[in-house]
């Protein structure tokens, strides 16, 4: 099978909910006003609470305090609310899916880190619409999630064991498809914007083709594999030196993103996967 037909049986598993729909219509809608995309959120308590906790969180460092979803939407922005709405039902989406607490934990722990490495970099380098970036990192391998509900046993045999990119081969290799590809898919059934889902679907093709927002997707990831199972391993194991100059990524800035993500992690899994948490 095909990443598509994968991602088409998982489609009907793990479902939007009805809530995420009608943002989604007045997002688009270019005469929906803040009131009425905040009334909405605001019927949905769980939402409303995780769209605060994330908009007071440093990952956007805003000065004073956001206590209503209007005024975050106000501050922020209807964009960045709306891929904060997005990162909410596209995580509790998975929610049905039957494995241990404890990949389930390391599966988001690896999600947030890229999540909050990509965001971080992105602004660090002034990239244009940064708002996105945290979204793109943190659904960047939702396509394993999608393997794991209906290829388990083989998941294993794509695992990390080596400084390099052979995971990429190896998923090729087992499923003739990349996590990646299948998260696009998936993504892209779920009709998430174009934005987002191409440097995830691109990630681990390094051309001098690729988007900038590619590029930092396919650094961040591999930065985050490094930090969390390969720490003592030199940088350039990971991503071609080459690359790194050409987007002016210094050893410092690696650093600064190192101990950014280190300080928001649990703060962030705290607020999206709560019961993530639960085993620490």
């Amino acid at each position: 099978m095909k990443a598509i037909e994968y991602a088409e049986k998982a489609s009907d598993i793990f479902v939007l909910s009805d809530s995420f729909i009608r943002i989604k219509e007045l997002v688009d809608n270019e005469s929906s006003t803040i009131d009425d995309i905040a009334d909405v959120i605001l019927i949905d308590p769980a939402l409303s609470a995780s769209i605060l906790k994330l908009a007071n969180s440093s990952i956007f460092n805003y000065p004073g305090k956001i206590d209503t979803i209007s005024k975050a939407v106000l501050v922020l922005g209807i964009t960045e609310v709306y891929t904060l709405v997005i990162a909410y039902f596209a995580t509790d989406a998975f929610k049905s899916l039957s494995t241990d607490a404890d990949y389930l934990e390391e599966f988001w722990e690896r999600s947030v880190d890229c999540a909050l490495l990509l965001k971080y970099l992105g602004e660090r380098l002034n990239m244009p619409n940064t708002e996105r970036l945290f979204l793109t990192g943190l659904l960047h391998n939702i396509g394993e999630l999608v393997v794991k509900q209906f290829l388990p046993e083989q998941l294993p045999l794509c695992a990390i064991t080596r400084p390099n990119n052979l995971f990429v081969g190896k998923q090729k290799a087992i499923f003739d498809f990349t996590f990646g590809e299948c998260s696009a898919e998936l993504l892209k059934l779920w009709q998430l914007p174009f934005s987002i889902i191409e440097p995830i679907r691109y990630q681990d093709d390094n051309t001098p083709l690729m988007s900038g927002e590619s590029k930092l997707l396919y650094i961040a990831k591999r930065l985050m594999i490094r930090n969390l199972l390969f720490e003592n391993t030199e940088i350039e194991s990971f991503v071609p030196l080459e690359l790194l100059v050409d987007l002016n990524i210094t050893d410092d800035l690696l650093e600064d993103a190192k101990a950014f993500c280190n300080m928001e992690r649990f703060s962030i899994l705290s607020i999206l996967k709560p019961s993530a948490m639960m085993v620490y």
